[in-house]
This record gives structure tokens, C-alpha cells and sequence, in this order.
């Protein structure tokens, strides 16, 4: 924009910019435009955290708005918190209004959008087209899931002049695809949610190993405008069912084509914390038992939203009938969701590279202890190791790289044969450390130059199978399965750097009675981050990282598994962190190996080291 148009942008957003209304926690209550107070300017795109809990209001376009004032009160009313977009449409020709569909999709811009004439367009008598630019950094599509999509973003957005007094007043008749916004109205105007669907049973592994498998649950994030009744958009996402990328490896309870009822215009809990959900007429094909399928699906997904305070869901059919009630008591019995005891102990590497434990209550004064067996009696020395889920088996990585072994962790015996060999030369090669999933099977990556792999170990033991990760470009450093057993999370290095890619399991049907494993939809989840040196999942759906921007120092933070990086909190700093290990149960501290030794975060605290001399901290998992 030439500077005639920033300096009427600028008068344009004093004049009428949005307002704030300050509502405390009662955000609720902000019902209608304050009529009387002080307005405050709002620049787009430049408000901190703590104004998250402030309502910001749009301004309808004045009479004698300029076409670079429609545009920017257009955009600056798509930060604020109006349902619909009610105002922004007022810039908007009727027709234009009844075509854009905002719901459709948001691009999230590193700022506001900038705003630049199109001075061949523009000579053109009551018409006007400005491009909006701007360093794109994600999209979130129709199904509120958000990827992140880095790139330079350039929209056309067209004017024209009405007729009317004095030349008539200016609408935009070409508005952009959806909302258009800068990171932080996005992080002040939606918030994450996970709604939650059944993993789907692995193929190929027999009807024995598949028994238990079909009732976890799998996060799925989204995104919500968090003050514009956010409970029902949630209710609503997870009726409609999984998001895309994720469908292929869950199920959902749901039946086709069910959906809220017609006239359930938003719900709301009663005083005893019940959620009556009305269904349409698909709703009614429900039988008890996936009813409460469905209802725990819903329990689960919306103590993700704070805000809801539901205890007790009530589906309905589309007379009004009840079909099925289920309490948080006997939602974890439908649906097994988090891990209800925290794991016993945290493991690491000592000085002598034997397998030692910890208690998990970071507040415990009982120092490391050797694990039972040989990978506590020093026999067998290793580089790193991992503990299965149950606490029972680990699998240790000898001290050069090329041979992994497995053994029990509760009871004494001698020490068999590698399960494992690699061809590695170096030892900076050979295997990574190994990471069991929730069924009790073990991955790891060989990271042979000439040979590199990833290998899947039923139960630990037997021939591998090789996973195939045909989106792959680059070698497999590390892995690490959720408990979920859907998703995986990969470092991959290419040409000196290493990033995190998150993918999905995928089984089929092989030969010899093996699962045919494939992991797809591979999605590079920290993009901000130059190189990434160590990562472990940190609950159902977000990983804790460390790693460096570019140009940067070291930093810790977490990202979701969708590559949304929104914490709500900060980690303490720490020195020259090399490993990191969180449990999926968030109640658990991190672990890390860094230039102090082996240390550990307690909730509220700083880091406290545990011993100066040790490696490859590890939760079950």
C-alpha cells in the first residue's frame, strides 16, 4: 500500500478500530457493544497473552469508509469474537456475503496480512483490488484440523463502489477464501482440543494379538474459537467424525450421517453437570452399547475443554427419548484412556552401563538402583535401552551399536543371543534407542549408512519385519511409538540437519503370517525448528522437543502432533540437553540428560539433577 493508503489504514483503525471489552473470567457475559467507556485501539496481530481473557468487539463500516477502510475493517474484523462473522459481512455486497464461507478454512500469517494496491487494476472507475501478502505458517481446513503449511501467501481481495449518494459507499465483492489472520489473534481467538475416536485393530497380526486392541482411544486436535460456544462446536467435530489425516487408523462409535438435532441451537450442562446431546433422526439406530461408546467419546473429548465442566452426558434421540446416560465413573470402562496408575519407576543409564530405576514421585529421596537381570548386573554393558509399558521386558542396545538384546527386567537369567545384529562400521551408527508400544512390540531404527531401517519386533523377540516409510527423505535417527500405537513419532537427518516428522501406522496383511507395516503421512511437526537433537511424546497428542531455530540457541518446548506449537507454559532452561524423556501420563516430571548429568523437572519446580554421570533417560514405552 502506497503511503496515502497506511496513513488512511492508520486513521481508519483510531477512528473505528475494534473494542475491547474487559469481562474478567466471565467472558460469558459480554453479550452485546458496550455503549459507553473508553474505546482502545487494537493493532491485529500484536496482542499479548495475557488479553485472552478480554472480548474484542468489530465496528461496522462508517458511511464514508474509502475502499482501503473496508479492507481493513473487513480484516480487522476477522480477529475479533462476533458469531458468524456477523460484522465482517457488513463489508461484504449481499451476494458476496451469501458465497463466503468462512468456516471453510483460516490461514494462520507469521502477522497481519499487509495490504498492497494493485495500481493497474485500481484505474478502473468504481472498482478496487488490493493484494493481501503476508509469511504464511499454517492453515486450518473445514474439519478445524490445523497443519502447518509455511510458504509466502499472496490473495487477491476486490472492490466496488455501489451506487448511491455521493458516489456510493465501497464493499468488497471479491473477499479472500475463508479468514485470513496473524499468529496471535489465532492463538488469542481459538483454542486447542483433542476430540477422540477408537484406534482401529491392526491387520495382520491374528485374532490373538488383536484381542483388547479395538478400545483406545486416539487424540485428534482441533481447533475451536474458544469464546464463541465452544462446546457445541465440539460436540459437533466429533459427531462429524475424524479428521482426514487420521481417519485411515481409527473408528468412531458415531453412525453415519448423526448429527446434533436441528433445533439444538447450543448446549449447555445443567446445574448438576449433565449434557443432554439431542441427535437427528440417524441418532436413533444407536443400540445401548454404542451409545455409550458415543457418550464416552464425548466425556473424554470434552475434559479436554476445561471450560465445559461436564461430569455426565445424555444422548438423545429425535423424540426427545433418552437413549443411553454414562458418568465419568464408568466412561474409562467403555474406553480405556489414560493410564490410570503413573508408571513405577523412570529408568536411565548409569556411569557403568548398567540399566538402573528410580522411583517416579520426583519427591522420593531413594536414589538409582540396578534393574533385576543382566541388564542391571552390568554383564551385558549398553549404550541405551528401553522399558516395555508393563515394566516387565526391556530392550538394551550393546555399547557399539550393532547388537540389541532383550530380557526381563523383574526376574534373573542369563542373557541370550542378540534378537538384533547391524552392519554399522561406527559406532555413531547401528541402532537407535528402542521405543515398545502399548501391545508390547518393539521398533528401532538401524542406522547403517548402506543399510538403513526401520524394524518391527513382535513381543520383542523373532524374525523383524522391515516398516516400510515410503515419504521418507532422509535416515531415521530416533523413533518413538505413542501409546496409542497409531501415530510414530521419527528424527530424520538429511544433508547435516535433523527435523521431527510425526506419521501413521498402517498395517496390512503380509506374507508368513507377518503384518505388512507401512508408516504414512508423514508431517513435519516443529518446522520453526533449524535442528532438532532430542524429542519424546509428552502426552496423548503433543511431544516435548529440544532442538534450535535458526541461528538460535538451544530451546525446550512442546508441539502438538498436529505441528501446532500452542504450550500454555514454559520450561525452565537447561544446559546442553542431549536426551529428554516424558511419560504420556502428564502428572510424571521430565527426564533429560544434559551437561548436568541426569535430571529431572518436577511439576512447579526447577530442574534437580539425580547424578552427575548417565545416559538415555527413558519412561516405559
Amino acid at each position: 500500500m502506497g503511503g496515502e493508503g497506511q496513513l488512511r489504514g492508520r486513521a481508519r483503525r483510531l477512528r473505528a478500530g475494534l473494542v475491547l471489552a474487559a469481562c474478567g473470567t466471565l467472558i460469558a457475559g459480554c453479550a452485546s457493544m458496550p455503549d459507553e467507556g473508553n474505546m482502545k485501539k487494537v493493532e491485529a496481530s500484536q496482542r499479548p497473552d495475557s488479553q485472552s481473557q478480554v472480548r474484542v468487539y468489530a465496528m461496522p463500516p462508517p458511511e464514508d469508509a474509502g475502499a482501503v477502510d473496508i479492507v481493513q475493517g473487513f480484516l480487522e474484523a476477522l480477529t475479533s469474537d462476533d458469531p458468524d462473522f456477523a460484522i465482517a459481512r457488513k463489508y461484504l455486497t449481499k451476494e458476496a456475503s451469501k458465497n463466503w464461507h468462512p468456516e471453510r478454512s483460516t490461514t494462520v500469517l507469521a502477522d497481519g496480512p499487509n495490504t498492497v494496491a494493485d495500481n493497474v487494476a485500481n484505474s478502473n472507475e468504481g472498482e478496487r483490488t488490493y493484494s493481501l501478502t503476508g509469511r504464511r505458517l499454517a492453515t486450518v481446513n473445514a474439519q478445524r484440523a490445523y497443519r502447518p503449511d509455511s510458504g509466502t501467501f499472496k490473495q487477491a481481495i476486490h472492490l466496488t463502489q455501489q451506487k448511491g449518494p455521493n458516489g456510493g459507499a465501497w464493499r468488497i465483492d471479491g473477499p479472500p477464501a475463508g479468514v485470513v489472520l496473524g499468529e496471535s489473534d489465532f492463538e488469542r481467538n481459538y483454542q486447542a482440543v483433542n476430540k477422540y475416536y477408537f484406534a482401529s485393530p491392526p491387520k495382520g497380526l491374528g485374532p490373538a494379538r488383536q484381542v483388547g486392541t479395538q478400545q483406545g482411544l486416539v487424540a485428534d486436535p482441533i481447533y475451536v474459537r474458544q469464546r464463541i460456544d465452544p462446546l457445541t462446536e465440539t460436540v459437533e467435530a466429533l459427531l462429524e467424525g475424524p479428521s482426514n489425516r487420521l481417519d485411515p487408523a481409527v473408528r468412531t462409535a458415531v453412525p453415519m450421517g448423526a448429527r446434533l438435532a436441528p433445533d439444538a441451537k447450543s448446549l449447555t450442562p445443567d446445574d448438576k453437570n449433565k449434557l443432554v446431546v439431542p441427535l437427528n433422526g440417524r441418532g436413533d439406530s444407536l443400540a445401548h452399547e454404542q451409545c455409550t461408546q458415543v457418550a464416552a467419546q464425548l466425556l473424554f473429548t470434552l475434559q479436554d475443554l476445561p471450560s465445559s465442566g461436564v461430569e455426565q452426558v445424555e444422548l438423545q434421540g429425535r423424540d426427545g427419548s433418552p437413549l443411553c446416560v454414562l458418568g465419568k465413573d464408568r466412561a474409562e470402562t467403555i474406553a480405556p484412556h489414560r493410564t490410570a496408575d503413573l508408571p513405577a519407576y523412570q529408568y536411565f543409564v548409569d556411569d557403568r552401563r548398567r540399566l538402573v530405576r528410580m522411583p517416579g514421585n520426583a519427591g522420593s529421596d531413594a536414589g538409582p538402583e540396578p534393574v533385576t537381570g543382566p541388564f542391571g548386573d552390568g554383564e551385558q554393558p549398553l549404550r541405551s535401552a528401553a522399558v516395555s509399558r508393563d515394566e516387565e521386558e526391556a530392550a538394551g542396545v550393546s555399547l557399539d551399536g550393532r547388537r540389541l538384546f532383550t530380557s526381563s527386567v523383574v526376574s534373573k537369567g542369563p542373557l541370550g543371543e542378540p534378537e538384533l545384529r547391524s552392519r554399522a562400521k561406527s559406532e555413531k551408527d547401528g541402532f537407535s534407542t528402542p521405543s515398545w508400544d502399548g501391545r508390547g512390540d518393539l521398533w528401532v531404527a538401524d542406522r547403517d549408512p548402506q543399510r538403513p531401517r526401520l524394524l518391527w519386533l513382535a513381543a520383542g523377540t523373532g524374525d523383524p519385519v522391515q516398516v516400510r516409510v515410503p515419504d521418507l527423505d532422509g535416515r531415521i535417527e530416533a523413533v518413538r511409538v505413542a501409546a496409542d500405537g497409531v501415530r510414530v513419532a521419527l528424527l530424520v537427518r538429511k544433508d547435516g540437519k535433523t527435523s521431527l516428522r510425526i506419521g501413521l501406522i498402517e498395517w496390512a496383511d503380509g506374507k508368513g503370517g507377518q503384518p505388512d507395516i507401512s508408516v504414512v503421512e508423514l508431517l513435519e511437526a516443529a518446522p520453526q525448528m533449524e535442528e532438532v537433537t532430542a524429542m519424546s511424546w509428552a502426552g496423548v497428542s503433543r511431544l516435548v522437543v529440544v532442538g534450535r531455530e535458526s541461528g538460535g540457541v538451544q530451546q525446550m518446548r512442546y508441539v502438538q502432533c498436529d505441528g501446532s506449537a500452542r504450550t500454555g507454559a514454559t520450561l525452565p532452561g537447561l544446559t546442553g540437553v542431549k536426551e529428554i524423556a516424558a511419560s504420556e501420563d502428564e502428572r510424571q516430571p521430565l527426564v533429560a540428560h544434559s551437561d548436568d548429568g541426569i535430571v529431572r523437572l518436577p511439576s512447579g519446580a526447577q530442574w534437580q539433577t539425580v547424578v552427575k554421570e548417565g545416559r538415555t533417560p527413558v519412561y516405559p514405552g
